[in-house]
């Protein structure tokens, strides 16, 4: 891929107003080399309707950890039927799970955030790893309001974690009121995870729906204490120059 210097990356985002904007920008510039990452959120569900009303033929990719809620294998299976799409599944290396869980336990994340983050680097951030490797960039549902680390963020940025490809954040600028109200008024398929509170959408022993006036990602690894917490896929925008 062509690389972008930190200079036309400000001035694409200057020209970018609408999540369209840059979702339109990212289908004229990267073509088919550029997917969706999606862990079936409320974000999620919008970008992936959005996508599929500009491109119809969008590429999409998820995770599967192994350690999911079946209430998100039900909501990546009803959109795939409602849009006609199929979801490219990554999953973790069989014999790298089968040794971590031998040696630290099933519930390891549990015991340390060292062990939490081994637990994400296997299940998580190797298989995305993997993919981002064949792309010229990828779509996120990223929001600045979902906690300190993203406030940095931009609407295109150059990913300097994973090669220096894009990374697309269409909604950025939205807060979470606005992309409930756009689930709702679209009457998309969602996660029915979010009418039980959660925020934020992650493996199942990992996530829990958050408390009245809590952090939206208070209910991601909810027995740490650190407000920055991150599982490893995303740059830690507090931390970049």
């Amino acid at each position: 891929m062509a690389k972008f210097t930190q200079e036309e990356i400000d001035k694409i985002n200057s020209n970018l107003k609408t999540p369209e904007d840059a979702l339109r920008w990212a289908f004229d510039n990267l073509h088919d080399k550029v997917a969706k990452a999606s862990s079936f959120g409320a974000e999620d569900a919008v970008i992936t309707d959005m996508m599929i009303k500009l491109n119809p033929k969008a590429r999409f990719f998820t995770l599967d950890t192994g350690r999911l809620n079946q209430e998100t294998y039900d909501v990546m299976d009803r959109a795939s039927k409602k849009y006609n799409i199929h979801f490219e599944v990554m999953f973790p290396d069989t014999e790298e799970v089968q040794q971590m869980v031998r040696t630290k336990g099933i519930n390891l994340f549990y015991e340390s955030v060292e062990n939490r983050k081994l637990c994400c680097e296997i299940r998580k951030v190797k298989p995305l790893n993997k993919i981002l490797s064949t792309l010229d960039g990828w779509i996120t549902g990223l929001r600045h309001d979902q906690n300190e680390n993203r406030q940095k963020a931009s609407m295109v940025e150059i990913d300097k974690m994973h090669g220096g490809i894009l990374k697309i954040n269409p909604l950025i600028d939205w807060t979470w009121e606005q992309t409930l109200s756009y689930v709702k008024e679209h009457k998309l398929p969602y996660n029915k995870l979010l009418d039980m509170g959660y925020t934020s959408i992650g493996c199942e022993p990992c996530t829990r729906a958050i408390k009245p006036g809590e952090d939206l990602r208070a209910g991601r690894w909810w027995w740490e204490n650190d407000t920055h917490k991150e599982c490893g896929l995303h740059m830690d925008h507090s931390k970049a120059t």
